[in-house]
């Protein structure tokens, strides 16, 4: 039996299904009992309006507002596209000069407001962050041997087969808040899939060496997720030409390739749409199309209050469901504040509470760690291991140097079961914590003891393992408090003073060292300055 969840009454659906039929006068209702076809367009519109230095403040992903332009009142079609780089774009109108992007609301210019994906229109503007291919080796030619019994392309896959497993997936990252989303499924021992886009929401692509995003996605590797496509720039595939689509996935291939050494065999369709064209282009290049069947509706509630509405949905999913019958294939979105700082504590505990084992989705379909991924043209890759960030003071270590190594795909360092409930050694709630270390291997399992995945027994505070820091560097628990590199412990990882340290705005980090405005309730160790 299988179950699908939704935040909105019967009555909300009738309304939502008028506004959103498909062409054909279809309507993308959820089929309540039988998790098959959802409100493809209730995400649409789901997060934009915040540009992301390499990181930062934690950001609301507040709406979208129309760029107010003054000027002539109606559209007009430019005479030459050449050079418009600040009249109307858009269907019926024209293209912007090359470079520019054409803004939602149909401007053309640079910047945010213009360029972000999903939204920039990429057919009017060539400098849409969704036209810009990633660097590294093309991937387009690597050989895609349809292995195992788990569906390629087609109409899709919405739930485990595995009673038991609740496969907990994250779409649309990396971001600011993904760091501390792993400190919190590395600190339950839980497990998840990470559907990753390259280029969305004005963050920069994720393979570019000046952002946190490279670290994070090795990060993911290195503690036993699974790592999984969610397109280049997350755009409606209904909307798109067979080249485009294409180049959807395979861009996002050459940026996780460049990181990795490997790219996945799994991919989400966003706002999970893929209609025939779609699937077809999946199955040619060997990917798996994943859904959802439990989905908390996480992205609708990001505030405070309303956030409740999603942890009633889970209760209501836990209620009605038993571990030796049931499976659950769940979605939520690492870009949104509330469901990593709030929802994902919450679903964690029940889930353990509740006799429920914390998988990928891989594992829940019972496929080989082997098929969930394949090997890029050159599976040798360089690593940075660290960089002075920008701003940094004197007191901060210098840039380390860049080794070489190999990432293999094999058991050994991918986990295929959520086995270690251990307590967190970074700092809850704080974005852009930085990992340092440089081999991406899962380290050796240590017998947790009996009961492990049937309660959770990790304490809500982080702990220490190491103390002050002896080298300059802090997160993962070393602390800068009272140390002589400087109290405040930066968002890249360095110990240091003045407001590129210890200014939250900057992201500095209050676990494990002095901030600026910050009490630090949850600092282990004495605040001094």
């Amino acid at each position: 039996m299988r179950f699908s969840y939704a935040l909105l009454t019967a009555a909300s659906w009738a309304g939502l299904a008028a506004a959103h039929g498909d062409d054909h006068g279809e309507q993308h209702l959820p089929k309540l009992l039988g998790a098959r076809r959802f409100l493809a367009d209730m995400k649409m519109r789901r997060a934009a309006g915040v540009q992301l230095p390499p990181v930062g403040p934690a950001p609301q992903a507040p709406s979208r507002q129309p760029v107010k332009r003054s000027g002539p009142g109606p559209l007009r079609k430019r005479q030459d596209d050449d050079e418009n780089t600040d009249g109307n774009c858009g269907p019926g109108i024209g293209s912007c000069s090359p470079g520019y992007c054409c803004s939602p609301e149909g401007w053309c210019g640079k910047g945010l407001d213009y360029c972000q994906a999903p939204d920039c229109q990429i057919n009017y503007g060539s400098g849409c962050d969704g036209n810009q291919k990633p660097k590294g080796q093309d991937t387009s030619s690597i050989p895609r041997p349809k292995l195992g019994s788990v569906l390629y392309g087609g109409a899709g896959i919405y739930d485990c087969v595995k009673n038991g497993d609740i496969a907990l997936t994250f779409d649309d990252g990396p971001y600011i808040y993904t760091n501390t989303l792993l400190d919190k499924l590395k600190s339950y021992g839980a497990k998840a899939t990470f559907f990753i886009t390259g280029n969305n929401l004005g963050k920069g692509m994720i393979n570019d060496p000046s952002t946190i995003y490279p670290a994070i996605i090795r990060r993911m590797h290195a503690e036993g997720h699974q790592i999984a496509s969610h397109t280049w720039s997350h755009q409606n595939a209904s909307q798109l030409t067979n080249t485009q689509f294409t180049n959807q996935m395979v861009w996002n291939e050459i940026a996780l390739n460049s990181i990795l050494g490997f790219f996945p065999a799994y991919m989400r369709p966003p706002f999970s749409i893929c209609e025939r064209n779609c699937q077809n282009i999946l199955s040619t290049l060997g990917y798996h199309a994943i859904y959802f069947d439990l989905d908390t509706a996480g992205y609708l509630n990001d505030s405070p209050k309303m956030i409740q509405n999603s942890k009633n949905i889970w209760d209501q999913a836990m209620r009605t469901s038993n571990p030796a019958r049931d499976s659950f294939l769940q979605i939520e979105h690492d870009i949104h504040a509330q469901t990593v700082n709030n929802l994902t504590d919450y679903i964690l505990t029940s889930l353990f509470q509740n006799g429920w084992r914390s998988v990928t989705v891989g594992e829940c379909l019972g496929d080989p760690v082997d098929n969930w991924y394949r090997k890029g043209p050159d599976n040798s890759i360089t690593v940075p291991t660290g960089k002075t960030p920008p701003g940094a003071s004197s007191s901060a270590p210098p840039p380390r140097s860049t080794v070489t190594i190999r990432t293999t795909i094999s058991r050994s360092s991918i986990s295929t079961r959520s086995t270690i409930p251990f307590p967190t050694t970074t700092a809850r709630g704080q974005p852009g914590t930085t990992i340092r270390t440089t081999v991406v291997q899962q380290p050796t399992p240590v017998d947790p003891g009996p009961g492990v995945g049937t309660r959770s027994t990790i304490p809500l505070r982080p702990t220490s393992t190491r103390g002050p820091s002896t080298d300059g560097l802090c997160g993962n628990g070393a602390t800068c408090s009272g140390t002589r590199y400087g109290a405040c412990c930066s968002a890249f990882g360095y110990c240091g003073t003045g407001s590129d340290f210890c200014s939250l705005d900057n992201g500095c980090q209050s676990a494990w060292g002095y901030c600026e405005g910050s009490l630090q309730p949850d600092s282990p160790y004495p605040k001094r300055m």
